[in-house]
């Protein structure tokens, strides 16, 4: 095992939860690969838990691509993902409106036209960008298509009271080019700092939602999954909320400075590589 510092002196608890550990929620940018590059370790390291019994599931806050352009995505990395393995925030957006929102049928939304088809297609109606158009709820997600009079429209409707969800609350999102890409959360900061307010409803990580179905479709108890991701304040959070083993892979977004400062991660692993390593080692002691 390569070990970094500090997972060199696990204790006897600490082995024992790694040695429960049954299945994977896997956080996926910055975590199995960066933006379009697969980490080299990725499937590898996937292979061998899988070999060990141990098995894997996929979700990510991030809402610009539909389920089948993940699977698609996966593929050309190598990666087999069947549908119900994929958990994304547009599909966890779309089962709470028709639970709490059953009336809800007109949507102004802020996303990009594959997040939007997505809603689409399963029976509401995308508002026009139109002060007559009036929507039954304002749905904001991280849009790399953002034009300026679409931000201010969604401003308005969050100022006229419209209910108002937002997929996730990921501030940036992670990527290996030289740029920030603004992600949803600091949308509904702006969107806030204009009208005073915030969003109803907050979806995805670290909403344990996807995590909750990942439990009972696999007949899971909660500390029988390692919430993986490279977030404190989505993926660990999430893992702590839904009562998993929550890693920390520090491959993507968060410093190991950042990481023991607020340490509340069970385990702060490199990457996915060292975490496999950890959890094979758990088994042959």
């Amino acid at each position: 095992m390569s070990g970094a510092p500090y997972n060199k002196a696990l204790s006897p608890a600490q082995r024992e939860k790694l040695r429960r550990i049954r299945h994977l929620a896997l956080d996926m940018d910055g975590t199995i690969y960066m933006e379009n590059n697969i980490f080299p370790f990725t499937v590898p390291t996937l292979d061998a838990l899988k070999a060990a019994g141990i098995g894997h599931s996929f979700l990510t806050n991030n809402p610009t691509r539909s389920v089948d352009d993940y699977i698609a995505k996966l593929a050309r990395m190598g990666i087999d993902c069947p549908r119900q393995d994929m958990y994304t925030t547009p599909v966890a957006t779309i089962d709470y409106l028709r639970k709490a929102y059953p009336q809800v049928k007109r949507l102004f939304m802020l996303g990009t036209p594959s997040m939007q088809e997505q809603f689409v297609e399963a029976g509401f109606e995308a508002c026009a960008d139109d002060p007559d158009d009036v929507p039954d709820m304002l749905v904001v997600a991280f849009d790399t298509t953002l034009v300026y009079p679409r931000l201010c429209r969604a401003a308005w409707w969050a100022s006229r009271g419209i209910p108002y969800i937002a997929t996730n609350p990921d501030w940036v999102c992670p990527t290996d080019a030289r740029t920030i890409l603004v992600d949803c959360g600091s949308l509904q900061k702006c969107i806030e700092a204009a009208t005073g307010r915030k969003p109803d409803k907050v979806m995805g990580k670290p909403d344990p939602t996807m995590l909750d179905g990942i439990r009972d479709r696999n007949g899971l108890a909660p500390d029988q999954i390692a919430m993986v991701g490279d977030r404190i304040y989505t993926d660990i959070e999430m893992g702590r909320r839904a009562g998993a083993v929550s890693v920390l892979v520090l491959s993507g977004e968060t410093t190991l400075e950042t990481a023991l400062e607020v340490g509340t991660a069970d385990f702060i692993c490199r990457d996915l590589e060292e975490l496999g390593e950890m959890i094979l080692e758990s088994r042959a002691d």
